[in-house]
């Protein structure tokens, strides 16, 4: 992930619940918490972008056989990094959503979960953002190389089929 994408995630996280990087890292001893969460989170979004572009770079390589367009490439990985940036906020709603549902269940699930339900749904956001973005990253990265084979076979076709 883009390192100012991962700051502005990291950042929002951070602010939603400090008690989630305190409880989940064991940060007892960490005095600011936004600071250590905008590390960790720009080092894990720069592990994990680099990663997903390993991979989708190698599909573009090996589709195009390294003749795809630098455009057509960074079009398609944009739209995986926005597709990765929905999923943050999907992954937060839909954890929200399971501690409405179940507050039990989610306390006992994870770890720390406090007792206060107005800081058990923003802890919940926090761990579903961060689930969110790191597998519908890995998923956006998977289907933006699948249409982008859909993409390049088309332009090919086109090309070999002029009408």
């Amino acid at each position: 992930m883009h390192p100012f994408a991962s700051w502005v995630t990291s950042s929002v996280n951070s602010r939603v619940s400090p008690l989630y990087f305190r409880n989940i890292m064991r940060w007892d001893d960490v005095q600011d918490i936004w600071r250590a969460s905008l590390a960790q989170g720009i080092l894990e979004g720069i592990l994990f972008g680099l990663a997903f572009a390993v991979i989708f770079t190698a599909v573009v390589g090996i589709v195009s056989k390294a003749r795809s367009p630098y455009g057509l490439a960074a079009v398609h990985l944009v739209l995986i990094g926005v597709a990765a940036l929905v999923c943050w906020a999907l992954g937060g709603v839909v954890a929200m959503g399971l501690a409405t549902l179940s507050p039990e269940f989610y306390r006992h699930a994870f770890r720390g979960v406090p007792e206060d339900f107005g800081q058990m749904l923003r802890y919940a956001w926090v761990g579903g953002s961060i689930w969110g973005i790191q597998f519908g990253g890995l998923a956006s990265v998977i289907v933006g190389s699948v249409l982008f084979r859909a993409k390049w076979r088309h332009i090919q076709e086109d090309a070999h089929n002029p009408t």
